[in-house]
C-alpha cells in the first residue's frame, strides 16, 4: 500500500538536499530497537483495539492523502502519505507485540516520523524565521568587527558590495540534521524529560548564531579578499565547516544538562543513605 509514496521518499532524498537525511532514519531507528532486544520482546502479548485503532487511522490519513493528491503538492502529498504510513506500522507493532514492547521501543518507533516530509506552510514559516534570526544574528557580526554597512531589512550594504540574505541562507538543512542530531543526543545521554527538550530547542538560536558568523565571514572575504567567493564553491558548500561550529557549540549545552543530572542523582543518593 505504501510501496508508491515510499519510492517517491527516496527519490526526493537523494533529490532534494531538505531531505538528504531520510535514508538515515530506518537505520538509527533500527539501531535503537537492536540495543533494546533483549528487553522490547520480554512482555509479547496481541493488543487488538489499541493496535487495530492506530492502524485504522493511519489508513485514514492515507485515504486523505490520495482523495486529495490532485491539489496538494508533491511534498505535501508525501507529508501525508509518509505520516500515515508511519502510524501503521506503529499500529501494527502495537496489534502484535503489545503496549509493554511499545513502551521499550516508544523512542525508536517515534523517531521513524522524521521520513515525514515538513509540510510547505511550515517549512515557509521555519525558513522565514531563521532568514530574520539570521539577519539579525549577521547585523550584530558587521557591528562588532567595526565594518562599515548600511542594512535594509536583509540587505547589507558593504564597501563596495551588496549582500542580501536569502532563504538559503536561512540554514533550514543544518537546522533539520542539528536538531536530529540532538534528538538522537538527548535519548543517548539524558534521562529526564525537559532536559532532553531543553537541548532540542538550544538549536534554534545555535543555528541562528552559526548562520550569522558564516554570512559574515563570507562576507568579509567577499569583499576583502576576493569577490569570486561568494558565487565559488567556497559559498555553496561551505556550510559543512560551520556545521561543525554548531555541534561544538551544542557539546557544552549537552555537557551542563548531563552534569545537572548527574547532580541531582547523586543528591537523591545521599538522600536515601541518610533515611
Amino acid at each position: 500500500m505504501f510501496y508508491s509514496p515510499l519510492k517517491e521518499l527516496m527519490t526526493l532524498s537523494f533529490r532534494s538536499e531538505l531531505y538528504s537525511h531520510v535514508i538515515l532514519i530506518p537505520f538509527v531507528s533500527g539501531a535503537f530497537i537492536y540495543l533494546k532486544r533483549r528487553t522490547l520482546f520480554s512482555d509479547v502479548k496481541y493488543s487488538y483495539p489499541s493496535g487495530v485503532m492506530i492502524i485504522l487511522i493511519g489508513i485514514i490519513i492515507y485515504s486523505i492523502g490520495l482523495n486529495q493528491r490532485i491539489s496538494l503538492t508533491q511534498n505535501d502529498y508525501l507529508s501525508l502519505t509518509i505520516f500515515s504510513a508511519v502510524t501503521f506500522w506503529i499500529g501494527g507493532f502495537v496489534f502484535f507485540y503489545g503496549p509493554g514492547s511499545f513502551r521499550v521501543a516508544t523512542f525508536p518507533l517515534l523517531f521513524l516520523f522524521f521520513l515525514t516530509p515538513i509540510p510547505s506552510m511550515a517549512v515557509e514559516k521555519i525558513i522565514h524565521l531563521l532568514q530574520i534570526g539570521s539577519a539579525e544574528a549577521a547585523y550584530g557580526f558587521f557591528k562588532l568587527s567595526g565594518v562599515p554597512v548600511l542594512r535594509e531589512g536583509f540587505t547589507f550594504n558593504l564597501p563596495g558590495m551588496s549582500i542580501e540574505v536569502a532563504k538559503q541562507c536561512s540554514g533550514i538543512r543544518s537546522s533539520i540534521a542539528l536538531f536530529i542530531t540532538s534528538i538522537i543526543a538527548g535519548q543517548l545521554f539524558l534521562q529526564t524529560g525537559w532536559k532532553k527538550a531543553v537541548l532540542a530547542l538550544s538549536i534554534f538560536p545555535i543555528t541562528i548564531f552559526k548562520n550569522g558568523l558564516r554570512i559574515v565571514t563570507l562576507s568579509l572575504l567577499g569583499t576583502y579578499v576576493d569577490p569570486r567567493i561568494l558565487s565559488s564553491e567556497l559559498h555553496k558548500s561551505g556550510g559543512i565547516p560551520f556545521f561543525f561550529v554548531a555541534l561544538m557549540l551544542l557539546a557544552p549545552v549537552l555537557w551542563w544538562l548531563r552534569k545537572t543530572e548527574k547532580k541531582g542523582a547523586g543528591g537523591n543518593e545521599k538522600k536515601g543513605i541518610m533515611e
